[in-house]
């Protein structure tokens, strides 16, 4: 049994010494695998050379489109409506009649003014031909007193200033019996008729709440924008700008700013600013919503860096600047934005070297063996 055990023992040693060889040359070959890769290289960071410029945007914000003039036309007395010469969307020219009113109390006022003229006038006619009389008689001696020439003389004057009032009552009566007639102030379209023939109007009467018409000026219109704070300096007198309306995609029209107000709203905290539109065609029409494009130039000495290479971190907006081959985290602040680029403003100064990508991950004063410059 013995030379049976050594027999076995001598199997088990062959076999380990088999094993181990065969570790052994898997692990030279792993070896000699892995010697043989070649290191990757270090990423280098890109980083680009900080310039001033001028960084030019476009601001497009909702306008509304407004009629030039417009004015509501009311009964000037108390009166009913004879006769409408025009109707909703009759365009009208300046001192063109639109309606005649009647008022009977003011005929019977304005005779009987006249015929208190003219009694006046034949009273005021008799005293000064008395006092012409008088004069002349004066001349021989002895003839007429002193005293009563001048009270001929003041009777003219009493009889003369009765005259005058009763023309200016006369006058009075007539220009408000002109108010029974009704005329467009300007050129424009009838927008609104609010009454027809035989309803009571005026200042004070039942119907008076709304007017007989709206008169619009259509061909030249208004467009009025509120511009936020942050651009209301940018917007310059008689500058260019395009606007769209949704009933005619595709199309551009423009207006020039005309009048800004120079101070901004309390509640909106906006510049109004307004635009004139030449719409002899009438492709547009007061009250439509439009969107407004306004080109805004920025400041041309204005740093400008690429927008990725502004880092919006939870303690505050920050551009990373490589100086003696260390990051450092400089605050600042922005502008406009536009095609990738953005103003930034901080202590920054031409030529400082800043990395075209920022993030939390490169921290303050890491080092930067090597950086590549953009061009």
């Amino acid at each position: 049994m013995k030379p049976l055990k050594f027999k076995h023992i001598a199997f088990f040693i062959i076999g380990l010494s088999v094993a181990a060889a065969g570790l052994t040359g898997c692990g030279s070959s792993d070896a000699k695998s892995t010697a043989s890769k070649p290191a990757s290289a270090p990423v280098v960071p890109e980083g680009v050379s900080l310039k001033k410029g001028s960084l030019t945007s476009t601001l497009a914000i909702p306008g509304e489109l407004t009629a030039f003039q417009q004015v509501d036309l009311y009964a000037k007395v108390n009166s009913f409506v004879d006769r409408l010469y025009v109707d909703v969307g009759s365009e009208v020219e300046t001192g063109q009649l639109l309606a005649t009113m009647e008022a009977p109390e003011l005929t019977s006022q304005l005779d009987g003014a006249e015929s208190k003229l003219k009694s006046q006038e034949a009273v005021f006619l008799a005293s000064k031909a008395n006092y012409d009389r008088m004069l002349e008689t004066s001349k021989t001696p002895g003839t007429v007193s002193s005293n009563d020439l001048d009270l001929a003389f003041a009777h003219q004057k009493s009889d003369q200033e009765m005259l005058d009032a009763d023309k200016a009552a006369y006058r009075e009566i007539a220009d408000t019996k002109d108010y029974l007639q009704i005329r467009a102030p300007f050129s424009g379209v009838i927008s609104a008729r609010n009454v027809s023939a035989g309803a009571y109007v005026g200042p004070s009467g039942k119907g008076s709440d709304a007017p007989l018409f709206t008169l619009q000026e259509q061909k030249k219109l208004r467009l009025i924008v509120s511009v936020p704070e942050a651009y209301s300096t940018s917007v310059k007198q008689n500058q260019v700008v395009s606007f769209t309306v949704k009933t005619q995609p595709g199309q551009l029209f423009t207006a020039h700013v005309t009048r800004q107000a120079g101070a901004l709203d309390n509640a909106l905290r906006a510049q109004h600013i307004e635009m004139d539109v030449t719409n002899e065609d009438n492709k547009v029409l007061p009250g439509m919503v439009v969107q407004v494009n306004i080109p805004l130039s920025g400041d041309a000495g204005s740093f400008i860096a690429p927008s990725t290479a502004v880092l919006n971190s939870t303690t505050g907006v920050f551009v990373i600047k490589v100086t003696g081959g260390k990051m450092t985290w400089v605050p600042v602040q922005t502008g406009r934005t536009s095609n990738s680029q953005t103003e930034v403003f901080g202590k920054l100064a031409v030529g400082d070297t800043l990395l075209t990508t920022a993030s939390e991950e490169m921290r303050d004063g890491t080092s930067v063996p090597a950086i590549k410059i953009s061009k």
